[in-house]
């Protein structure tokens, strides 16, 4: 058992150290007081309400950080950054030893979640809170944009009363949820919210975490601002 445990483990640092695989996926991990004040604060002034955050940008088109099927305004001072899952896996494979299967699988579960896979991620650390507004992209196909959601949703072990309703921006007609994520690691409920809207290039999925519900909260406005400034690229 040890000598599994120990194989592992390894795979599982393996897999962490890759370049590109959605950094900082345990969203807790670097614990700034300074942040988390920031967004408790923050959530607290709000109220847990989804006022639109100010612009800092506009990502998805060609030569943005992250060009995907759709646009989408990202908050001030949040930074996105491009997810390449193939190169990703690729390296999570590269090994070389025993370790090789299970490091594929970890990295698998990274990146792939439901029917899309992880594509951009835009960090909310340089603006004081703990969390990243993700996105996942898939393949073209005749799923709704509901379905897609339903599928990311169920492919997350932990989530739960998951509550759906359309809504409409830029001409795109999509689905939202709100639902509660539970981590049998950590013992604890928070608040996760996300989005789906369909392309002619694929189902696009929008996902706001956040290392508790007080920064989830804080970080609505830039759920909102994303949602409202949606756009097919």
């Amino acid at each position: 058992m040890r000598g599994g445990a120990v194989k592992a483990w390894g795979a599982a640092a393996h897999v962490a150290l890759l370049a590109g695989v959605l950094t900082g996926c345990s969203e807790g991990t670097d614990d700034d007081p300074k942040a988390s004040t920031t967004a408790t604060a923050s959530a607290r002034a709000t109220g847990g309400d989804a006022r639109t955050a100010k612009s800092g940008g506009t990502i998805g088109a060609a030569g943005s950080p992250c060009e995907l099927p759709v646009t989408f305004d990202i908050a001030e001072d949040w930074k996105a950054k491009a997810v390449d899952a193939g190169a990703a896996e690729d390296k999570a494979s590269a090994s070389g030893d025993g370790e090789d299967d299970l490091a594929s699988e970890i990295a698998d579960a990274l990146l792939h979640q439901g029917p899309v896979t992880a594509a951009c991620e835009v960090d909310a650390k340089p603006a004081g809170n703990i969390g990243y507004l993700r996105v996942w992209t898939g393949k073209p196909g005749d799923a709704t944009a509901r379905t897609v959601l339903e599928e990311f949703v169920a492919a997350e072990d932990g989530a739960s009363k998951a509550k759906y309703r359309p809504f409409e921006a830029g001409g795109l007609s999509g689905t939202e949820v709100e639902y509660l994520y539970t981590s049998e690691a950590l013992d604890e409920t928070k608040k996760e919210r996300a989005l789906a809207v369909t392309t002619a290039d694929g189902p696009v999925v929008l996902h706001l975490g956040g290392m508790d519900t007080a920064e989830h909260e804080a970080m609505l406005p830039a759920f909102e601002l994303a949602k409202s400034t949606l756009r097919t690229a």
